[in-house]
């Protein structure tokens, strides 16, 4: 496999202490504002969002957040799914594998994704 890409993002979880219904909807899918249990959370899924659309070299000026969503599998560990025009990004880049790791502390959320063919 090729990497395509390769991004990083981290954030102040703070700023997500006030965040409002209508941002939740926007950035977010249903299955992952049901897995949230604290603003650690929902700052680690938007680090990955972000970590991923840099690995897909776009930044979300093509797409929305909620295009990307981020969920973790069984054992825990994050997976990426796209839709819509994220989804067609990736195909366009021939991106066939998005690798996700995320991690926290008190005062920030972190993440980092590659993208390969």
């Amino acid at each position: 496999m090729e990497i395509i890409g390769i991004g990083t993002d981290i954030i102040e979880i703070e700023r997500f202490k006030t965040v409002n219904e209508a941002f939740m909807q926007r950035c977010f899918t249903k299955r992952e504002r049901e897995r949230f249990k604290n603003i650690e959370n929902i700052a680690g899924c938007f680090a990955a969002k972000e970590a991923v659309v840099k690995a897909l070299g776009t930044g979300f000026s093509n797409f929305r957040p909620s295009n990307v969503e981020i969920v973790h599998n069984e054992a825990g560990k994050p997976e990426v799914t796209l839709y819509a025009s994220a989804a067609k990004t990736a195909e366009t880049a021939k991106i066939k594998k998005i690798m996700l790791s995320i991690s926290h502390c008190k005062t920030y959320a972190t993440a980092t994704a590659i993208a390969q063919s």
